[in-house]
């Protein structure tokens, strides 16, 4: 499984790499394309394309930085810096879709003409650079690719949504259905946004893993012979892949050492296979006092 997880974050940063130069790229080819046709949108859009190019330096710098292994600092390693990459990220998809809100909100008010065969050019260049990086992203694993993803999707259905308005516009004088169309993009685009960053903040926040079912889990681990009953079961993801659990057993009195190694043993193979990587399992002989009582609900074995 390490190798499995390892092998993912490399992946990520690979393909945030190449999404960053790809993004820088086009902003360039974007500038130059806005100057061409005298379009102070398309100039604008590139200068955000220069601001998002920063915060891809930025998620790829930290995603790399996950790769590193554990030490004193973090014993945990680093894999949590990728959730940083993906909240900047996100924050800068918020930041420009707020500014392509406001900008659409305003060409509806006062509809601007604009050079639509200029604008049908650059928008058939955009979905085929844009597109490449979002189906380069699709499959990504981590919450940082998640995020980069939908930063490219965004740009991909803004040019499909440039597209459609500068075919119409072609024939028929129309100037409000392209910020019609932006705006409606941009509201999905947003929804997205949210889902993601509430699971980065929810694994930031040490939130139980949702793909982990813990009533079954917690049957499971009761079912095994001589456990009486299980507390403190803690359950927290590291980055969205990788799930750790401590909890306390309780068991039979009497039992001598490689019976209690056989029962951890059962257990940790209980936890792979509901995709826990990591379980610290502490057995008691009685139920004690709890520490903390916040996290002292105890799960018998009903079966005695």
């Amino acid at each position: 499984m390490k190798h499995s997880h390892n092998h993912i974050h490399d992946a990520a940063t690979k393909n945030i790499g190449v999404a960053f130069f790809i993004n820088l790229f086009f902003a360039l080819f974007e500038l130059v394309g806005g100057i061409y046709t005298n379009s102070i949108a398309i100039i604008s859009d590139a200068v955000h394309d220069f601001g998002d190019s920063l915060s891809l330096a930025i998620s790829w710098f930290l995603q790399r930085k996950s790769n590193q292994k554990s030490d004193n600092k973090y014993s945990y390693g680093y894999k949590r810096f990728s959730l940083l990459g993906a909240i900047i990220m996100s924050v800068a998809i918020i930041t420009s879709s707020i500014f392509i809100i406001k900008e659409s909100i305003s060409r509806i008010i006062y509809p601007q003409e604009s050079n639509a065969q200029g604008m049908l050019l650059l928008a058939v260049f955009g979905i085929i650079v844009n597109g490449v990086a979002a189906l380069r992203l699709k499959k990504g694993n981590t919450i940082s690719e998640r995020a980069v993803y939908l930063h490219f999707i965004e740009d991909v259905l803004g040019w499909i949504a440039v597209l459609i308005a500068s075919i119409v516009l072609l024939f028929y004088n129309i100037p409000i259905l392209d910020p019609i169309l932006s705006l409606g993009i941009t509201i999905w685009v947003l929804s997205n946004v949210y889902k993601n960053m509430k699971n980065a903040f929810k694994i930031l926040l040490q939130g139980s893993p949702e793909n982990i079912d813990v009533n079954k889990l917690q049957y499971e681990i009761l079912r095994i012979k001589l456990v009486n009953s299980a507390h403190h079961i803690h359950l927290w993801s590291i980055d969205g892949l990788r799930n750790v659990m401590t909890l306390h057993v309780v068991i039979e009195s009497g039992i001598k050492q490689p019976q209690i190694e056989s029962i951890k043993n059962e257990i940790r193979a209980i936890s792979n296979n509901f995709n826990i990587q990591h379980t610290t399992i502490e057995i008691e002989l009685e139920m004690k006092n709890c520490e903390f009582n916040d996290g002292c609900v105890e799960f018998k074995n009903e079966k005695k």
